[in-house]
């Protein structure tokens, strides 16, 4: 079996946590796999992939990161604090509606600043040519003497996502220590899907380890086409790099709940998202977390017990704090009047 040089990055094993609010708000058993937990202002899901990616550019002897990503990007933000860490620099191309007038300094953003990412706005119509982009940058930086190393939208290839295989057999590793309830597998995984490689990591890992025979990937922008043929890539490119993982659990991938637009949530959501924390103390994101586990309340037929992936980026939830203070608002006069 070939192996991979992989950084201890995260703070594992991510525990799993169930509340019976919760089962009742969802109306199912649901144990969320808290990798909203993986670090600190770097945490979730994206560590886990950055483990074996930096890995590879310390192997090559990086001295630069290059990424992309929305505004808010919490894979832009994840590894630009932990290039830091690493003494590498980072240049982040972030898609925003108007590079000339670019978006206050908040959440994400800012978390990528203060840890030194080069910001580069980049425009929609620059987002489809992301990749040739990104070379670009790094053919600049290596004129410069710099020996930069690409990583893809949300670290999603076959070596990032090799970080959400190693999950699952965490997962089946927490089954067998009966830490969530039972030791039989879940009926299915439910988490946000926003590049691919966690859907591909968690199907290729659920299938390896006897996790869940089904994974429900929750697009939270472009369509269920889309998303089918990016996880389809990206388990070929770990068939690839690891020929014995040729198998993964069923993947439906459900492009209804995007909401109004990509990080945009409808009131419906973010009344769900403000019931949650209300009820439970869980607290999800209005762009990822949140418009998942509203979808997995409506699915139906819905699974009787489900592992929720909580992928993390409660940042984010920071540069929509004038809506969701909104939402409360509304929430507690409806209730004052109930």
């Amino acid at each position: 079996m070939a192996e991979f040089p992989k950084l201890a990055l995260a703070h594992l094993p991510t525990p799993l946590w169930r509340s019976d609010a919760l089962d009742r708000l969802v109306g199912a058993e649901v144990w969320v796999k808290r990798d909203d937990m993986t670090g600190g202002a770097e945490a979730g899901n994206k560590i886990r992939k950055l483990e074996y990616l930096l890995a590879d550019a310390r192997a090559r002897e990086a001295t630069h990161v290059i990424t992309c990503g929305g505004a808010q990007s919490n894979h832009a933000r994840a590894t630009a604090l932990l290039a830091a860490q690493l003494g590498l620099g980072c240049r982040s191309l972030l898609r925003v509606n108007d590079p000339s007038a670019p978006p206050a300094p908040t959440a994400n953003l800012l978390l990528g600043q203060m840890a030194g990412a080069d910001v580069v706005f980049i425009s929609a119509a620059e987002w489809t040519e992301r990749t040739a982009l990104m070379q670009q940058h790094a053919d600049s930086l290596r004129q410069a003497g710099a020996r930069p190393y690409v990583i893809p939208e949300g670290g999603s290839n076959g070596l990032g996502a090799l970080g959400y295989v190693d999950a699952m057999r965490e997962v089946r590793e927490q089954l067998e220590l009966g830490l969530c309830g039972a030791r039989q597998p879940f009926d299915a995984i439910v988490h946000a899907c926003g590049s691919g490689g966690t859907a591909a990591g968690v199907a290729i890992g659920a299938d390896e380890y006897g996790v869940a025979p089904v994974v429900h990937a929750i697009a939270v922008c472009d369509s269920a086409g889309y998303f089918e043929r990016a996880i389809g890539a990206v388990t070929l490119d770990v068939a690839a790099l690891k020929p014995e993982l040729d198998s993964f659990a069923e993947v439906v991938v459900h492009d209804h709940y995007k909401g109004p637009a990509y990080a945009v949530a409808s009131d419906e959501q973010l009344d769900f998202i403000a019931v949650v924390a209300r009820r439970t103390g869980l607290v999800l994101d209005p762009v990822y977390t949140g418009k998942a586990l509203f979808a997995l309340a409506r699915l139906d037929p819905k699974p009787s017990r489900v592992l929720f992936l909580h992928t993390g980026g409660l940042p984010g939830l920071l540069a929509q704090a004038e809506e969701l203070a909104q939402t409360c608002k509304r929430l507690s006069t409806s209730s004052a009047h109930s």
